[in-house]
């Protein structure tokens, strides 16, 4: 390739980049409620309370994790350090600070829950709280919890059927949803904040311990909605990761209280 075409190979990058960007802000404003979720907050209670927050309208893509990593280059896959990433980590990229212009507007995926933390949080946000992300998720195009709709619920299925070996599409391409918020079902898992404690470990000796490393456990037997087959494929993806592991199809956006955020 010669010097021209580099040039505008890397104009196109930076180009994608900021349309990216314009396009994964905080812009979907959610007011919350109650909500009853899959993981029942305690022993005995359905119900829990989702405080107002800010929710990215689409998930990252390949182009803004670039900003980011070129801006942090400690992130880069051949500086990262072992405990914060694994050998995964993006290793589709072009190279160790590009993602290449073929892939740039697709979703980032072969990233640690530390690499997508870390990105949020430069970006003056947060991953999603599992309940934020299940109470944005649980709306179709009408109807801000559409799942009681057996047809909404068999489309929700019908896209965790597909194989994941499929060309990703481009970030924020799906339709958005009552929130405005796309991407949530059919493209790829995402990483939220607390998925170190969704579900409890088979050890009760590691309860409370800040410094155990890994998203594993039986708590499956405390799902409720156990027809909801969509949310619990995702819960059973989340716990089996721990938090420096990558994965082709683990993607993130970010989120942040509500009046806070960039």
């Amino acid at each position: 390739m010669d010097r021209a075409h580099i040039c505008l190979a890397s104009l196109a990058l930076v180009a994608w980049g900021f349309a990216a960007s314009a396009a994964t802000t905080l812009d979907a404003h959610i007011a919350g409620g109650q909500f009853d979720s899959v993981l029942p907050p305690a022993p005995d209670v359905t119900t829990t309370v989702v405080a107002p927050f800010r929710l990215d309208t689409a998930v990252v893509s390949n182009a803004e994790f670039a900003q980011f990593v070129r801006k942090h280059p400690d992130w880069r896959r051949d500086r990262v350090a072992g405990l914060f990433a694994d050998e995964g980590y993006l290793r589709h990229w072009a190279s160790a600070a590009e993602p290449g212009p073929q892939i740039a507007r697709q979703p980032v995926t072969q990233v640690s829950w530390f690499a997508a933390s870390a990105y949020c949080e430069a970006r003056g946000a947060r991953l999603p709280r599992w309940y934020e992300w299940e109470y944005a998720a649980a709306a179709s195009s009408t109807r801000p919890d559409a799942r009681d709709d057996p047809a909404w619920r068999q489309q929700i299925l019908g896209w965790y059927s597909k194989s994941a070996r499929g060309t990703l599409p481009v970030a924020g391409a799906s339709p958005a949803n009552y929130f405005g918020v796309r991407d949530l079902h059919g493209v790829v898992w995402e990483w939220v904040e607390d998925a170190g404690s969704m579900l409890v470990s088979d050890d009760s000796r590691e309860q409370g311990d800040p410094n155990r490393n890994r998203f594993c456990g039986s708590g499956a037997l405390s799902l409720e909605q156990k027809d909801n087959y969509a949310m619990m494929m995702r819960i059973a993806m989340l716990s089996s990761m721990k938090a420096s592991y990558s994965s082709s199809s683990m993607g993130f956006r970010c989120a942040s209280d509500a009046g806070k955020g960039p």
